[in-house]
């Protein structure tokens, strides 16, 4: 059995003496309580009336006095008694019948006679809003199977109805218009209204007590076979579990949230919201309960005892002492409706709270981070309880309330480490979870430091730099040491980030990469630059500038080049390039960058890229001639000279002079207009007449005929002139055909060369020459046709024949059409011709 609890208190508050040495026929039979007024009804046939004065708290008796006393007859016993103050109306069960007292006097009431031949009676509610007043009087005859319902005024009662049973009753409840009545062997639901009647179950009259209780509005609570207190609505429906009585209980009662059952010698006490047993008082000779609103009283032979319910907030504490936390949770949820909305919050908070941390010491983590979570739990109460875990808040106390199964986790780190780790691990979790929630607002510096702390020491890599990425609240001077501690320089920098201060977290990153400090994370130049190209303090940005160029010049120019398009005013483009003076590669790349990407129309930018470009090429010629990397800044510088027309030819030209470049000096000759002289440079001392051919075709592209032939016809002058070989001059023709002017070819030709040589050119260029005058002739031909097409059309349309009645007008001038001269529009509109024919010129 549980402990037993305080619920209730008892204190005897009346004794009846004994009156003489004889038998003693003075016993109490029963009572009745209302108001400080307690009536007293005796086996001797006599009614008191006590007043009793409460102590100065108002919960308890504390002195009695005897108003009055009547004495009913010389025999027979008072078994039941009930006031109904609204009539000032004492009713009496006395010898079999029921008679009316008042209330104050004992006097019987005049007009009304007494009702012969009751067992047991009910008295119900006073009607609402009834004038005259009146209460309704159910009895249970001890002659014949039925009920006698009867209406009580002030001065006179009325029988009003019967109720027939098949039975004898020998108890009964009243709610409303429900009769709850216990026959001599079973329980009845009768509705005296409707006339309806419903058979509940049995009960065995010989061998327990019969009960009919009133346990809530519409309940009614029976000793049920088996001794099970049932809950029974009137509807017949039980809507709570029942209670397991003991055996042999004389009487029970419902003092919500609990119902009491009374032995002779014991009062059981049980929860109606768990059906667990929660008391046990002592009593003496005890015979019946009487539930009032102030308590409950307990009749015994000679004494009445005044039961006091424990405050229902005291009652949740004390099981929270004793660490019942579910009870005091069922408790706390049933009462919810009899406490004020603020003590209601907090008890349960509290009782949440307390049974979070009894799952909490005994390792059941998932319930107790949701018990945390739901009782909204300070987490520095939580985080003070491990070691190495400092609250940092200097205005917190905690909270935390004395468990049994507490565990000191100092200890436990010490001597049992996987255990250990298994609290570390649900402190992650909580604090993870409840993080930048309302309920880590009050503590958010605690919270993110010890996240940190947690992170580090167990070694979770994502969650850490995941932490200090993003906006926290981590406090540095506790967090520095603990990175320190574990070597994580990295991951310093980045909480240094974190709370924008940009130069120690870029500063920590270099003394990484300078082998300074050790640290295993890779890729921490990358992210330095990246961090550098985000940035928007100019300020730091050229602290590191010069750092990040001497390691890397293609990497470190894009702190100029990847920076977001809405921050592009940080550096201005001459500053950048005065400032890369001394950095070549860098230097080149930023100009692509001007040029090709940002679109830059300054002449002083393409001019510029075109010498760097230059300027490399010559220097690396010297060291390797043949490089790739020559080759390809070659093709570079190529792409620019042919595309670009913004740079200064004469700054180029005058760069290129004395050097080797010599299909950069013809593309240069060309924009400038010398066409024949690129040509010369490209045959003569490139010697490279693929590149020659390439030049004509890339210079006369989107240009028209004429101007391609007579650059190919230059070049073949070139070839001529300069004496290249037959071969060279006949695969010239043979490859372009289709572009050379056939007469100007044949007038430039040497008249030594025989028609042999040239045979393959001259078909070429004749079925050239057919087969584009025939195109001609064809494309003229099918635009005829078209036309053609197009009159027919409208002819078609225009000369349809219409026929005419007498009231046919013209569409365009809405006269009569005669004759005719007239025509349909394609719209198909009738109009006179020279109506169509002003219309068309219009």
């Amino acid at each position: 059995m549980e402990e037993n609890l305080s619920i209730f208190s008892s204190a005897r508050f009346f004794e009846k003496r004994p009156t003489g040495k004889g038998k003693d026929r003075s016993t109490i039979e029963c009572a009745e309580w209302f108001c400080s007024n307690l009536y007293v009804g005796l086996k001797d046939g006599t009614v008191q009336h006590l007043s009793v004065s409460s102590s100065s708290s108002g919960e308890r008796p504390e002195r009695v006095r005897e108003v009055g006393r009547r004495q009913m007859g010389r025999g027979g016993v008072v078994s039941q008694l009930k006031a109904v103050p609204v009539l000032n109306h004492l009713l009496v069960l006395w010898d079999g019948s029921v008679t009316t007292l008042n209330m104050f006097s004992l006097e019987p009431v005049p007009g009304l006679k007494k009702i012969q031949n009751v067992s047991v009676f009910y008295v119900s509610q006073p009607a609402a809003h009834s004038q005259p007043v009146f209460v309704s009087l159910f009895t249970a005859s001890t002659k014949r199977r039925a009920l006698s319902i009867h209406k009580v005024y002030v001065d006179r009662w009325e029988s009003v109805g019967h109720v027939a049973l098949p039975q004898d009753p020998v108890a009964l409840a009243v709610y409303e218009t429900c009769l709850c009545v216990a026959t001599t062997d079973r329980y009845i639901l009768h509705d005296f209204f409707a006339q309806s009647a419903l058979d509940l179950f049995p009960h065995n009259h010989a061998k327990q007590n019969i009960i009919v209780s009133e346990s809530g509005k519409g309940e009614f609570l029976l000793n049920a076979p088996g001794n099970l207190g049932m809950f029974v609505m009137k509807d017949g429906v039980s809507k709570r579990p029942p209670v397991q009585l003991p055996d042999g209980v004389l009487d029970a009662a419902v003092y919500f949230p609990y119902v009491l059952a009374l032995q002779s010698q014991t009062l059981y006490i049980y929860s109606m919201l768990d059906q667990r047993l929660k008391q046990t008082i002592s009593m003496q000779s005890a015979k019946a309960l009487l539930a009032t609103t102030e308590s409950v009283l307990v009749v015994a032979e000679r004494e009445i005892h005044w039961l006091s319910q424990t405050p229902l907030q005291d009652q949740i504490q004390g099981l929270l002492r004793c660490e019942r936390a579910d009870e005091a949770l069922t408790l706390l949820d049933g009462v919810q409706a009899l406490l004020p909305e603020d003590s209601y919050k907090n008890l349960h908070r509290s009782v949440i709270c307390t049974s979070g941390w009894i799952n909490f010491y005994s390792k059941a983590f998932l319930d107790a981070k949701e018990l945390f979570i739901k009782s909204g739990l300070d987490p520095r109460d939580i985080i003070s309880v491990y070691p190495a875990m400092t609250v940092i808040s200097s205005d917190f106390k905690s909270q935390r309330p004395a468990v049994s199964n507490a565990k000191d986790l100092w200890r436990l780190s010490r001597d049992d480490w996987p255990t250990f780790q298994q609290y570390l691990s649900f402190l992650s979790h909580f604090l993870r979870e409840t993080r930048g929630t309302v309920q880590s607002q009050i503590c958010p510096q605690d919270v993110d430091t010890a996240l940190l702390k947690l992170y580090l020491e167990q070694g979770e890599d994502e969650n850490l730099e995941q932490l200090v990425s993003s906006p926290n609240d981590c406090v540095l001077h506790v967090c520095l040491p603990e990175l320190e501690r574990h070597k994580r320089f990295f991951t310093l920098g980045l909480l240094y980030q974190s709370q924008s201060q940009h130069f120690n977290a870029i500063q920590t990153w270099v003394r990484i990469v300078d082998g300074l400090c050790v640290d295993s994370r890779p890729g921490v130049f990358p992210h330095i630059v990246n961090t550098l190209c985000q940035l928007k303090q100019k300020s730091i940005i050229m602290k590191f500038i010069d750092w990040v160029l001497q390691r890397d010049q293609k990497v470190g120019v894009l702190i100029f080049t990847k920076r977001d398009s809405d921050d592009q005013s940080t550096f201005a483009p001459e500053e950048v390039l005065t400032f890369l003076g001394n950095y070549q590669a860098a230097l080149t790349l930023y100009l692509e960058y001007l040029v090709h990407e940002m679109h830059s129309k300054q002449e002083k930018h393409h001019t510029l890229l075109a010498t760097t470009y230059i300027t490399h090429i010559l220097q690396t010629a010297q060291r390797t001639p043949d490089s790739d990397e020559n080759t390809e800044m070659r093709e570079k510088l190529q792409q620019l000279l042919w595309h670009s027309s913004i740079y200064n030819t004469d700054t180029v030209q005058a760069k290129i002079k004395s050097s080797a470049l010599h299909v950069e000096k013809a593309i240069l000759l060309g924009r400038a207009g010398q066409h024949r002289a690129a040509l010369q440079i490209l045959v003569n001392q490139e010697k490279d007449q693929e590149a020659a051919e390439s030049y004509c075709r890339r210079t006369s592209a989107g240009q028209g005929q004429e101007f391609t032939q007579q650059l190919f016809l230059c070049l073949l002058q070139v070839y001529l002139e300069s004496n290249q070989s037959v071969t060279a001059v006949v695969d010239l023709l043979n490859n372009n055909a289709m572009t050379f002017n056939l007469v100007s070819v044949l007038q430039v030709l040497p008249t030594s060369w025989s028609l042999q040589l040239v045979r393959h050119f001259l078909c070429e260029s004749l079925r050239g020459t057919v087969h584009e005058r025939r195109m001609r002739g064809l494309e003229k031909n099918l635009a005829k046709v078209e036309s053609l097409r197009h009159k027919h059309a409208w002819m078609e349309a225009t000369q349809e024949k219409v026929k005419l009645d007498r009231s046919r007008v013209c569409h365009s001038c809405r006269r009569q059409l005669m004759g005719p001269e007239f025509l349909r529009r394609p719209t198909g509109e009738v109009v006179h011709t020279h109506c169509y024919t002003a219309d068309k010129n219009l």
